[in-house]
This record gives C-alpha cells, structure tokens and sequence, in this order.
C-alpha cells in the first residue's frame, strides 16, 4: 500500500525525501484514479528502498493540491530534490509511470 501523504506531513516526506518521490493526486470518487491505484501500489512495492511512491487524497489535502496546480486527477508528479521533474495527468499505462521514475533513479 503507497504511503499516504497529506498537508501536514508532505514536507517531510516529500521536499526532504533523499530519493526520487511518484505522489499521485486522487480522489474516492474518481474513476480513472481507481484504475491507476493498484498500479501505485505496486509500484510501492517493486521500488522500496529507491524510491518512495505515495498518494494525496485531494478532498482531504487542499493544500497541497493547490500548491502544485493540481486542478485534474489523477494527476501524478515526479519530485525529485524538493523538485517537480516530470508529471503525468490521467490513467496512462503503467509503463509510461515506470519509465518516468526509472529516468530519476
């Protein structure tokens, strides 16, 4: 299961990661976001240790969302550094996320 991110712990888990970090931005109700889900969280797993690969509940995280623009979901950012290096909107293949992390490692 992707690590669960909000408002109040993002910075620390996030902008201070010392590796790459995939956050994908998703709602309950969203059901492009439901296809993608169980991608994250396999993701999560094959990638433990080199990368850290989270989601943000959009309705409970205003904030963040907002920070980052985030106005379609699933959105999925690419941060690495504190940075946004690469960013996905919409249930794309899980080929297409791989190859963006793996870019970053």
């Amino acid at each position: 299961m992707a690590v669960e991110i909000t408002d109040a712990n993002f910075e620390e888990l996030v902008l201070k990661a010392d590796k790459p970090v995939v956050v994908d931005f998703w709602a309950a109700w969203c059901g492009p976001c439901r296809m993608i889900g169980p991608v994250i969280d396999e993701m999560h797993t094959e990638y433990e240790g080199k990368a850290i690969i989270g989601k943000v509940n959009v309705d409970e995280n205003p904030g963040v969302s907002a920070k980052f623009g985030v106005r379609n979901i699933p959105t999925v950012l690419f941060i690495k550094n504190g940075e946004v290096a690469d960013k996905s909107v919409g249930a794309v293949p899980k080929a297409q996320l791989v190859e963006k992390l793996d870019a970053l490692i």
